[in-house]
């Protein structure tokens, strides 16, 4: 079995095989969609241009084997991209919706959204959060990632879909952010990244947020008690 609050560098259709049938509580991440792999700019904007990320890792999608094995070994799975992945991912009710732009009028060349397919008997949810390309709501943050999902997104999921305590797995990790959510949500959480650069940046971005909220604490005022 793997450590818990570690992230792995490898392959995870490899790395997954050390793990017993059910033994995560949830997978949650966003794989790789095939996509990006050769792309001049993310997003159809000229913001972000492809040379500064490495995009080698999308440059094949999640097979319907790396999906099998996610079921195997637990018991719930959420999965960003359901458009890149229906013809594999079963019908489901319990469908997020990501509305990045908030507003009906505003139109430009990325996307409104994205669909995040679960495996839970739930009803279909809307999640609204501003993200798109350098204008973000609510994280002040250099992008470290292409493809990187605010913190308040991932923790937002891991409470409306999981109890503390529980086990969380993220076999395409990137930056660490499904990781920072379950810290700050008292989830442990396990990571496998295949590219040796964004395990560096992962960690790092943890170690980092560690400090921070330790240093928060520290300096909170204390409530005088009489």
């Amino acid at each position: 079995m793997l450590e818990l609050n570690k992230i792995y560098h490898g392959d995870c259709i490899e790395l997954m095989k050390e793990i017993p049938d059910k033994n995560i509580d949830v997978v949650i991440t966003d794989p790789p969609y095939g996509i990006l792999g050769g792309s001049k700019s993310i997003g159809g904007s000229k913001l972000y241009k492809a040379n500064e990320y490495n995009l080698e890792w999308d440059n094949e999608r999640m097979s319907e084997e790396v999906f099998k094995e996610f079921q195997r070994i637990s018991k719930h799975q959420i999965i960003f991209g359901y458009n890149y992945f229906s013809d594999f991912l079963p019908p489901t009710n319990a469908l997020i919706v990501w509305d990045k732009k908030e507003k009906n009028n505003w139109f430009d060349n990325f996307s409104d959204g994205e669909i995040i397919w679960t495996s839970y008997k739930k009803p279909l949810r809307i999640y609204r959060q501003l993200w798109m390309g350098a204008i973000r709501r609510g994280e002040r943050i250099k992008r470290q990632h292409p493809t990187q999902k605010p913190v308040e997104l991932m923790e937002w999921i891991i409470r409306n879909y999981t109890e503390e305590g529980q086990i969380i797995l993220d076999p395409f990790m990137g930056s660490g952010t499904t990781a920072i959510a379950c810290i700050n949500t008292n989830r442990f959480y396990i990571g496998i990244e295949k590219e040796k650069e964004y395990v560096d940046i992962a960690n790092k971005r943890i170690e980092e947020h560690k400090k921070k909220t330790v240093e928060t604490m520290r300096y909170q005022p204390r409530v005088k008690r009489w």
